[in-house]
C-alpha cells in the first residue's frame, strides 16, 4: 500500500493512521469468521455491541496500549481518539497531559479535565494507574453517551477497565524497558562576544537621544570569545526504566490478576533535583459463589516520590536562568580571581561553592531570581514530594429470573501525600540569597474520597425486538479531607543531609499549621433504555437525576436527560449488497450535562476573622465579617450537546467514521468582580458565561491480510472551533492570562475563542524619521510621538489619532484548531515494526523567554536580525534599553509565533523468538525490541518545544520544560 503524507500542516491534509501487520497463515475462511466476532463496548454501568452504539464513544484495547511506552496513561490517548486533544504539560518526569474532550467546556468551574471512572470508581486524575494493568479505555465524548454521569460529565467521561483473570493455565508475564534521552532541540542563543556587543548597541541607541548619556558596560567585546554556555551547563542525560509483572489465572469458580509494577525516570535538566519513581501493586479477582452469585474486587497501591523544577515559569529556575543569564558570567570561578572581581560577593560566607571549594560564578548584569544554575541546585537538594494512594472496588452481581441482574458495589480512593525541603542559608546573588536562617519544612495531607452504586438491568429479546433497561442509584461523599505542616527554623547545620526535625531548638523556632476538608456529598438516579429491532433500528434514551451540596438551596437537584438514534441501513431489505459500501450506520443524539467543578459551599457566606476593631478604650477587638456575598441561586453549568455521525464500512477493508457536533455550554460558573465598599473579602461566584463549540471529527480504519502480512489501520482528524457567547453582564471582555510587566496578554472576548490572544498589531517599523513625522491624526499630531527610527509602527485600529490598548485586536487562538497523528505497526514473520506520529495545527504561542525587566538578559539570536539603520529589518525592532515606544515591553504580534507541528512520536521495531527457541524456556512468547521517542519535529516554532499546554492557559512558553529524545530497549517475556 502506498500512503501519502503531506509535509504541509495543513490539518485537513493528515489523517491518524493505526496499521498492524501480522505474520501468519490465515486462510479466507479464518478472516471471515474473526470478522463475524461482535466487538463490545463500555457505555457506562454496561457494555454495548458496538455494531449498535448510537453515541459517540472512542475505544483503545490493552492491545493498542502495550507497545506505548508513556510515563503516565493519559499521555497514550495522544493522537488515537477524534476530537481528544492530549497535550503534555512539560517534559519534567511525572509531568500530567491536559486532556481535553471536545474543546474547552468552561472558564472558570475549575479545569476543564474529563472525568476519570476507573473499574467504576470516579477518581480525580489517573496519575496512580499503571498503563500495563488498563485492558481498555472508552472516551464518552457526546452529550448522548455522558449524560449516564450527569452533573460532572460536561467535560467528557473516561471510562477504564483494568485487567481480569481468565479461567486455564496460569500465566505469568514481564515487560520492561530501559532507555536513555536527552534534550532533541538548544535555543539559538547570543554568545559572550555577540551578547557585549548588543549591550553596549542598546546602550548606543539610548544615548542618541538623551541628555545624559551613559558609558558603554563593555570596553572590549570581541575580548569575551564564546563564554558560558548555559545550556550545556542544565541539560544532561536522562535515565528511564519501566519494569511490569503480571500473574495470572483461574478456575470455572474463581479468576484472578495480580501485578507489580517500577517506573524510574530522569529530567533532562539537571536530574539531581527532576526525577521520579513510582511502585505499582494491584490484585483483581472475581468469584462465583453460586451459580447466581458473583462477587469480586480490585484493591491496587500506588507510592510516587519525585523532584521537580519550575515547569513553565519565567521567574527564576534553571531553564529560565539558563535562557537569561548572560554568557560572559563563568560557572565556577578561583578564588584568587573571585576575590579580584566582586570580593564583597564571593567573600560572602553563604556563597555557594563546588566540591573544589571554588564558588560558583554571580553574574553582575543579570539579576532578580535569575542564578547560577549549579549553585541554584545545591539549595534544591533534599526537596521532594510523594503520595500513596490506595483504591479498591468491591461489587457483588446477582442474576436471577432469566433476564435480571443486580449489581452493588462499593468504591474508594485513600490518598496520602506530601512534600518536604531544606533551605539552606545561601547567597546566589544580591538580590536572591537567604542569609538570616535556614529552615527545614514538611507538609502531609490525606483524603478519602468513597460510594456506593446500585444497579438493576434487564435483558431480554422478544422476536426481532432487543430491549435492556437499566436503574441505578448512587451516594458519593468527597474530600473528606486534613492536613498540617511543620516548619523548624535556625538548625544548627546547614545541609539537608544533617537536617532533621529530631534537634531540640527552641519553640519561638517552631511553626505548625493544621486543617480539615470540606466534605461534598451526592446523591445520584439513573436509567437508560436501549432498544433495537433486527439490528436496523436503534434507540438509547438515558435520565439522571443529581443532587449536590456544592449548590444553593434553590438548586440542590438536577435533571440531564438524553437520546440517541441510530439507524442500519445496511441491515435493510432494498440494501443491495456490494463490495463498494458494505455497511452503513446512521446515527444521532442530544444530551445535557452539567459541570459542578468549583470549590465547595461557594453559594454561602461565613463568618471569618480578621475584621478588627477597637471599641471603648482603643481596646482592639477580634472581629469576624462575611467572606463573601451569599447567593442562593448558584447552580452548576449546563453544557448541552447535538451529535450526528455516519459509520462506513468501505472497500471491506476501510472504516469511516465521521462526526458533526455543536457543545453548548451555557450559565458558566465565575467570579464576579464586585466595589470594594461592599466589604467581602472574596468576590462571589455566579452562572455569568457561555460557550459554544463546534467540532468534526473524522476516524479511518483500514484492515487487510496477504499470506505473510496483516494490515490494520485506524485513522481520526479532529477540526473545533470555540467562540465565547456571553460573559457577566455589561462587559464585552476580562482579561486572562497575563505575562510579567506586560499585563495582559489573552482575553475572554466575546465573538472570540477562549483565551484569544489580543495586542498590538505591527505594521512594519519606522525606517526614518520623516516617517513617523508622516504617521498623523487627523488633527495633525503624531499618533507615536515617543517613536524613534527602529520602533515598531503599531496600527490605529479604531482611528481615534493614538495607540491605546482600544486598539488591540485578536492575534490568534492559543487551543489547537486542528489536531492529528499517524501510527503504523507492521509484522513480517517473526519481525514487528511501528511507527507513529502527531501534531496539531490553528494556533498561536506567546513566546516568552526573556525577561522584560532585566535589561541586559541575554538574547536569542533572531535579534541579530534587528533594525540597526534604514532598510535593514521590518520585522525586529531596534534594540534599546529604555524602550520609550515600548517594542518589547508591551504585547503584539511580534511575540507570537504559529504552533502548527509535526512531530515522529514514536518508532519501534520488534523481534520475538522462534517458538520451538522461547519454548526451551519454558516461555510461550519472548520479544525484544528497540524504540525511538520524539526523533524529529517539523515546526516553525523557534522555542523549545510547540507542545504547549500549562493547564488552562494553553500557549505562553515562559520556559517550557521541553520533552526529551529517548532511545529504550525492552523486552517481553510470557510463561
Amino acid at each position: 500500500m502506498n500512503v501519502k503524507i503531506s509535509r504541509s500542516l495543513g490539518a485537513i491534509a493528515v489523517l491518524y493512521f493505526t496499521a498492524n501487520f501480522h505474520a501468519q497463515n490465515t486462510t479466507t475462511d479464518t478472516i471471515q469468521k474473526e470478522q463475524k466476532i461482535e466487538e463490545v463496548v463500555m457505555i457506562g454501568y454496561g457494555t454495548q455491541k458496538k455494531s449498535n452504539v448510537t453515541g459517540a464513544i472512542s475505544s483503545l484495547k490493552a492491545s493498542d496500549l502495550e507497545d506505548i511506552p508513556a510515563g503516565r496513561p493519559e499521555q497514550v490517548l495522544q493522537g488515537r481518539a477524534a476530537g481528544v486533544s492530549v497535550i503534555s504539560n512539560s517534559g519534567q518526569p511525572g509531568s500530567a497531559a491536559t486532556v481535553r474532550v471536545r474543546g474547552i467546556t468552561s472558564f472558570g468551574a475549575g479545569s476543564n479535565d474529563p472525568l476519570w471512572v476507573v473499574d467504576g470508581i470516579v477518581v480525580d486524575n489517573i496519575a496512580w494507574l499503571n498503563q500495563a494493568d488498563i485492558e481498555g479505555m472508552e472516551i464518552l465524548k457526546d452529550g448522548a453517551s455522558a449524560a449516564i454521569y450527569g452533573v460532572s460529565a460536561a467535560r467528557g467521561v473516561i471510562l477504564i477497565t483494568t485487567k481480569k483473570g481468565a479461567k486455564g493455565k496460569l500465566n505469568l508475564s514481564y515487560n520492561g524497558f530501559f532507555g536513555v534521552g536527552s534534550a532533541a532541540k538548544k535555543l539559538d542563543l547570543l554568545d559572550a562576544t555577540q551578547y557585549a556587543n548588543i549591550i553596549n548597541e542598546a546602550i548606543s541607541n539610548d544615548n542618541m537621544y538623551s541628555s545624559n548619556p551613559n558609558p558603554l558596560t563593555f570596553a572590549n567585546p570581541n575580548s569575551f570569545g564564546r563564554g558560558t554556555d548555559w545550556q550545556d551547563v542544565i541539560f544532561n542525560s536522562a535515565q528511564r526504566s519501566s519494569h511490569d509483572f503480571s500473574i495470572s489465572g483461574g478456575s470455572d469458580k474463581s479468576t484472578f490478576y495480580t501485578s507489580f509494577g517500577l517506573y524510574e525516570q530522569q529530567g533532562i535538566v539537571m536530574r539531581d533535583i527532576s526525577n521520579y519513581k513510582r511502585l505499582n501493586a494491584r490484585i483483581n479477582s472475581t468469584h462465583k459463589v453460586l451459580n447466581w452469585l458473583t462477587i469480586g474486587q480490585t484493591l491496587a497501591y500506588t507510592h510516587v516520590k519525585a523532584q521537580g523544577i519550575n515547569e513553565n515559569g519565567e521567574f527564576g529556575g534553571p531553564l529560565s536562568s539558563a535562557i537569561n543569564l548572560d554568557p560572559i558570567t563563568p560557572v565556577t570561578v578561583t578564588n584568587g580571581i573571585a576575590n579580584q572581581l566582586f570580593p564583597s560577593d564571593y567573600n560572602n560566607p553563604f556563597i555557594v561553592r563546588d566540591g573544589f571549594g571554588n564558588p560558583y560564578g554571580i553574574s553582575h548584569f543579570v539579576n532578580k531570581e535569575m542564578s547560577n544554575p549549579l549553585a541554584f541546585q545545591q539549595t534544591q537538594l533534599g526537596r521532594n514530594r510523594y503520595s500513596d494512594d490506595f483504591i479498591a472496588n468491591v461489587f457483588a452481581e446477582a442474576k436471577f429470573l432469566n433476564h435480571f441482574t443486580f449489581k452493588s458495589s462499593i468504591n474508594g480512593k485513600l490518598s496520602y501525600w506530601g512534600n518536604q525541603g531544606f533551605t539552606p542559608k545561601f547567597y546566589l546573588s544580591p538580590s536572591y540569597k537567604n542569609d538570616t536562617f535556614n529552615s527545614l519544612f514538611r507538609e502531609t495531607q490525606k483524603r478519602f474520597d468513597w460510594n456506593t452504586e446500585n444497579t438493576l438491568n434487564y435483558q431480554n429479546k422478544f422476536g426481532d425486538h432487543n430491549l435492556s433497561v437499566l436503574l441505578g442509584q448512587g451516594y458519593y461523599e468527597f474530600n473528606i479531607a486534613s492536613g498540617q505542616n511543620t516548619t523548624y527554623t535556625n538548625l544548627p547545620v546547614n545541609s539537608w543531609e544533617d537536617a532533621s526535625f529530631n534537634f531540640d531548638i527552641a519553640p519561638e523556632n517552631r511553626t505548625g499549621n493544621a486543617w480539615d476538608g470540606k466534605e461534598t456529598h451526592k446523591t445520584s438516579y439513573f436509567a437508560r433504555v436501549v432498544y433495537d429491532y433486527r439490528n436496523k433500528y436503534l434507540f438509547t434514551g438515558t435520565m439522571r437525576r443529581d443532587g449536590s451540596s456544592k449548590f444553593g438551596r434553590n438548586n440542590h437537584w438536577g435533571n440531564f436527560p438524553a437520546m440517541s438514534l441510530g439507524w442500519n441501513l445496511s441491515n435493510e431489505n432494498f440494501w443491495r449488497k456490494n463490495n463498494i459500501v458494505n455497511s452503513v450506520k446512521l446515527r444521532g443524539g442530544y444530551g445535557v450535562l452539567g459541570n459542578d467543578g468549583i470549590d465547595d459551599f461557594q453559594f454561602a457566606s461565613f463568618l471569618v476573622p480578621g475584621s478588627n476593631y477597637s471599641f471603648g478604650n482603643n481596646n482592639i477587638n477580634i472581629g469576624y465579617a462575611p467572606s463573601t456575598l451569599e447567593n442562593p441561586d448558584l447552580k452548576w453549568e449546563r453544557t448541552s450537546q447535538l451529535n450526528f455521525a455516519v459509520d462506513l464500512k468501505l472497500l471491506q477493508n476501510f472504516d469511516l467514521t465521521v462526526d458533526v457536533y455543536r457543545k453548548k455550554s451555557t450559565d458558566i460558573l465565575r467570579r464576579v468582580n464586585i466595589p470594594g465598599y461592599v466589604g467581602v473579602t472574596n468576590n462571589p461566584w455566579r452562572n455569568i458565561g457561555d460557550m459554544n463549540n463546534d467540532g468534526l471529527e473524522v476516524s479511518l480504519g483500514y484492515k487487510k491480510n496477504w499470506d505473510d502480512f496483516t494490515i490494520s489501520a485506524n485513522g481520526n482528524f479532529g477540526y473545533l472551533k470555540n467562540e465565547i457567547t456571553r460573559l457577566e453582564d455589561g462587559k464585552d471582555f476580562e482579561n486572562f492570562a497575563s505575562f510579567q510587566s506586560m499585563g495582559a496578554v489573552s482575553r475572554l472576548q466575546i465573538g472570540a475563542a477562549y483565551g484569544s490572544f489580543f495586542g498590538y498589531q505591527n505594521a512594519g517599523i519606522f525606517q526614518t524619521q520623516a516617517e513617523i513625522d508622516a504617521y498623523k491624526n487627523a488633527n495633525g499630531g503624531l499618533i507615536q510621538p515617543n517613536a524613534k527610527p527602529g520602533d515598531f509602527k503599531r496600527t490605529d485600529v479604531n482611528g481615534d489619532g493614538k495607540i491605546t490598548e482600544d486598539d488591540y485586536v485578536n492575534l490568534g487562538n492559543s487551543v489547537p484548531k486542528y489536531t492529528f497523528g499517524f501510527t503504523l505497526n507492521m509484522n513480517y514473520k517473526n519481525f514487528d515494526f511501528m511507527i507513529f506520529a502527531q501534531g496539531q495545527a490553528g494556533n498561536k504561542i506567546f513566546q516568552g523567554l526573556r525577561r522584560l525587566d532585566i535589561q541586559d538578559a541575554n538574547y536569542q539570536t533572531a535579534i541579530l536580525d534587528r533594525w540597526t539603520g534604514a532598510g535593514t529589518s521590518n520585522t525586529v525592532a531596534r534594540v534599546t534599553r529604555d524602550d520609550p515606544n515600548q517594542n518589547y515591553t508591551r504585547m503584539s504580534d511580534y511575540y507570537l509565533q504559529k504552533g502548527d507541528y509535526l512531530r515522529l512520536k514514536l518508532v519501534q521495531i520488534g523481534y520475538t523468538l522462534p517458538k520451538n527457541i522461547s519454548e526451551t524456556i519454558g516461555a510461550s512468547k519472548v520479544r525484544f525490541y528497540v524504540t525511538g521517542e520524539n526523533l524529529v519535529t517539523f515546526t516553525k516554532y523557534t522555542g523549545y518545544d510547540p507542545e504547549i499546554a500549562g493547564g488552562d492557559t494553553f500557549g505562553i512558553d515562559r520556559a517550557y520544560y521541553p520533552q526529551s529524545r529517548t532511545f529504550l530497549f525492552g523486552a517481553n517475556v510470557q510463561f
